[in-house]
């Protein structure tokens, strides 16, 4: 059994991120970065597989080189191989690059049965990209999932629950699969010493176009027919009205302010 988990690193929710004027694309060198949240529940799920049916777990990322240190905390956790796709043809994808790049990697690797990715990664809350693999891979896809209930490695069947806004839903399916999932699923484990220092020595393999069976036009750049226009931070919430008032009173007052400020005219 073969499982592959897709991680991405992103900003640091703290970091300063800056874009290109040219590409409308985000300046990821030098920007302290962190694996996407969502992304670690992913690798804590493939681990578990691997616990429990002797699964063989293969993280996957693309983006600059500084990316491996993303990877190798994989391994520490517990990954058994991983893989970095990286060059300049990869830069400025949108998700439907993304989603191609990472299809093309994961067809190299063959004979995989699960594909999991986080819900959507912090950086574009898009929750495209799981989706538009499963689409490209031709596998079947679950999103939201909060619990993998039962896998039946010789029928090929996967049964999970997946996380609705009003409750939870039971879903089955035939491997291979991909699975996008929710922090709900599980606690991603934090690797002891000895598991950080092998992974820091590891050699981690980087795959560029010339690895991959594709169609250059479709790589990066070329291939996202989405760009990032502008990128900015929302100013600062100023201090609000407070309506010590009685209700009549206070709903008189708002309604003048809204009234006044062209929000709502009456």
């Amino acid at each position: 059994m073969r499982v592959v988990v897709c991680i991405k690193q992103v900003p640091s929710t703290d970091a300063k991120v800056k874009m290109d004027p040219v590409k409308g694309t985000l300046i990821r060198e030098g920007v302290e970065s962190i694996i996407n949240p969502f992304d670690e529940y992913a690798i804590e799920e493939g681990i578990r597989i691997k616990e429990k049916f002797g699964a063989e777990v293969i993280v996957i990322s693309m983006g600059p080189p500084q990316a491996k240190e993303a990877l190798k905390t994989a391994l520490a956790m517990g990954a058994d191989k991983a893989i970095l796709l990286s060059d300049k043809a990869f830069a400025g994808s949108d998700t439907l690059a993304t989603s191609y790049t990472l299809s093309l990697a994961i067809k190299k690797i063959k004979d995989v049965d699960i594909v999991i990715c986080g819900k959507q990664a912090t950086d574009g809350d898009t929750a495209q990209v799981g989706p538009g693999l499963a689409q490209r891979l031709n596998f079947s896809q679950i999103t939201y999932v909060s619990k993998i209930r039962h896998i039946n490695i010789e029928d090929k069947e996967l049964v999970v629950e997946r996380l609705l806004d009003n409750g939870t839903q039971v879903v089955r399916t035939k491997m291979p699969a991909l699975l996008t999932v929710v922090k709900d699923i599980n606690q991603p484990r934090i690797p002891n010493v000895f598991s950080i220092k092998k992974a820091a020595k590891a050699e981690i393999p980087v795959w560029g176009p010339q690895d991959l069976d594709g169609e250059k036009n479709k790589f990066g750049f070329d291939g996202s027919p989405t760009q990032v226009i502008k990128i900015f931070t929302p100013p600062p919430r100023e201090g609000g009205k407070i309506f010590d008032k009685d209700v009549k009173e206070s709903v008189k007052e708002l309604i003048e302010i809204l009234s006044t400020k062209g929000i709502i005219k009456i």
